[in-house]
């Protein structure tokens, strides 16, 4: 009995010699982070240049990007959000960091979102030569012929989408009943990706049952689990205990929602390599040109498999994310204002006699005002809110003239540089398209303006890790806006306030006439609330 009590006081004196260790050593990374660190005269909140603890609790709150832009008000041009991380509110900067020649690759963050080991991604791959040979070869299956191939889908699509908003209305002085815009165009943009990435449609559009109409849900939690993951500060030990079990762990513990996910990934990947496979030739859609993409050194096919599960899924989360978001915002903020939206309305009316005239072409990229509310769009909301990290390699960085040693996480945050008043002016959180359109006009944009509203601009990123596919996106979102408003008028449903700031969000979220979002790598949103016309001819 004795005995059993000494071995209980032994463990009891060790639990409390291992808690003070601890406590110890926390103690002394702190004091370490914030008067030692090769960083410590870099300004930044208190507790977040002491530990990445603040940091992580906004990546698990949504709420980041204004925390972030929160602190460039405060401390101005850099921040140190976290003890071993600069982010900067420049333009200048983001050159510095994310042009073809910066010494920097992608930063450990990325290597998080991988669910195994085997699926490395473009997005996960950190090596700087694996990187740019997977990018060198995905960017097989977006070439000018994919592109074009694909807008036949789109086109598809999108008529079926208006053709369903319409049977509700009866005649042109009847509005179809209020719509969430965000859900419409999330069913809408997921069945294009389907057809582009799995071969079919999943009809999520449709009216009626269907088991598909939650992997959209899915997606946005697959993002919400991993997220704070990726932004954990113990990153680095968590990266290491991956491989080793930790994997195993997140698959028991990760919602229903994530599981449901990737085994709709596995299925319907694997449904498109028998189809595939039984018919080579039935079908040139973007999983055509992915499966047939050969090595021009081997002539090998590029993917096995299981690279072709994990590009598929980030092509449908990439694609579907980016799309949708920015759409949803143009939606929003042209419903907030009636008189810019009759402008492009007309643009769109007065260029294409016909709904069916307009295609992917010159004549429909030649909408100047069109592209300018879709570039105003993007840069009120950025698809992706905080930075795209970057880790300085050995040999270092300079970035605005100062340098910062191998291992720095640098990068520049989309949502505070889209509402830099040094770049846009104070009329900064104003949804302005005519910004975009040079005009000789007093007060008009300057050829000067232009060249500056553009140094601030990067909705599909540069350099090495610039988005493969926007010539897509862009060609999605021409088509979708041109061919509804064409046939279609819109409204913001009267009274309705859904997807704007609203009191109790916190700071920088509390404005109606912005759209609001969450920070969960790419940005959440609802709204707007709107209706539809039969055009009035």
């Amino acid at each position: 009995m004795s005995s059993l009590y000494y071995q209980g006081g032994d463990l009891a004196s060790w639990l409390v010699f291992s808690v003070a260790v601890i406590q110890f050593l926390l103690l002394g990374n702190a004091i370490y982070n914030l008067f030692f660190h090769p960083l410590a005269n870099v300004p930044g909140p208190f507790w977040a240049r002491a530990s990445g603890i603040p940091s992580w609790y906004h990546a698990m709150r949504g709420d980041r990007h204004l925390w972030l832009w929160r602190q460039f008000q405060v401390y101005g041009y850099r921040i140190r959000p976290e003890p071993n991380a600069v982010l900067f509110h420049d333009p200048n900067a983001y050159v510095d960091i994310y042009s073809m020649k910066s010494n920097v690759r992608r930063a450990p963050f990325f290597t998080a979102f991988k669910r195994v080991e085997s699926e490395n991604t473009t997005l996960t791959e950190i090596d700087v030569a694996k990187h740019a040979r997977k990018r060198k070869l995905l960017a097989l299956g977006f070439t000018d012929q994919s592109v074009r191939s694909a807008s036949e889908f789109v086109i598809k699509h999108i008529d079926r989408w208006t053709q369903l908003i319409t049977q509700e209305i009866q005649d042109c002085t009847n509005w179809s009943t209020p719509q969430d815009f965000s859900k419409m165009i999330d069913c809408l943009i997921f069945d294009i990706m389907g057809d582009l990435s799995f071969g079919k449609s999943f009809n999520i559009k449709e009216p009626g049952i269907n088991r598909f109409k939650v992997i959209p849900h899915s997606i946005t939690e697959n993002l919400r689990f991993y997220y704070p993951i990726c932004r954990s500060p113990f990153l680095h030990i968590l990266l290491w205990l991956k491989p080793r079990g930790l994997n195993k762990v997140f698959e028991l513990v990760s919602p229903p929602a994530v599981h449901e996910y990737n085994n709709f990934v596995y299925q319907s990947v694997t449904d498109r390599i028998t189809l595939q496979r039984q018919q080579p030739e039935r079908r040139h859609d973007m999983f055509y040109f992915l499966y047939e993409a050969r090595d021009p050194n081997t002539g090998q096919r590029v993917y096995e498999e299981d690279e072709l599960r994990a590009e598929c899924s980030l092509l449908i989360t990439a694609g579907s994310d980016t799309v949708s978001i920015s759409l949803s915002s143009i939606f929003f903020y042209l419903t907030g204002d009636p008189q810019r939206c009759q402008k492009l309305t007309n643009e769109i009316r007065t260029t294409f006699q016909l709904a069916e005239d307009i295609v992917h072409g010159p004549v429909l990229q030649g909408c100047a005002y069109l592209r300018a509310c879709i570039d105003e769009g993007m840069r009120l909301t950025p698809a992706v809110a905080s930075e795209h990290p970057r880790e300085v390699l050995t040999g270092g960085l300079r970035i605005l003239g100062e340098y910062y040693p191998a291992g720095t996480i640098v990068g520049t945050v989309p949502w505070a540089s889209s509402r830099d008043q040094a770049v846009y002016g104070d009329d900064v959180e104003e949804f302005r398209p005519e910004r975009w359109i040079v005009d000789v006009s007093p007060g008009g944009t300057t050829k000067e303006d232009l060249v500056r509203y553009k140094s601030g601009f990067h909705p599909f990123l540069s350099g090495p890790g610039g988005c493969i596919g926007r010539h897509i996106a862009m060609m999605e979102m021409t088509l979708i806006i041109a061919r509804t408003l064409h046939r279609l008028d819109v409204r913001r449903a009267p009274g309705s306030t859904l997807g704007g700031g609203r009191p109790g969000l916190g700071w920088g979220a509390t404005d109606k006439t912005q759209l609001h979002v969450e920070d969960a790598y790419v940005s959440l949103r609802c709204g707007p609330e709107v209706q539809f016309r039969k055009r009035i001819l």
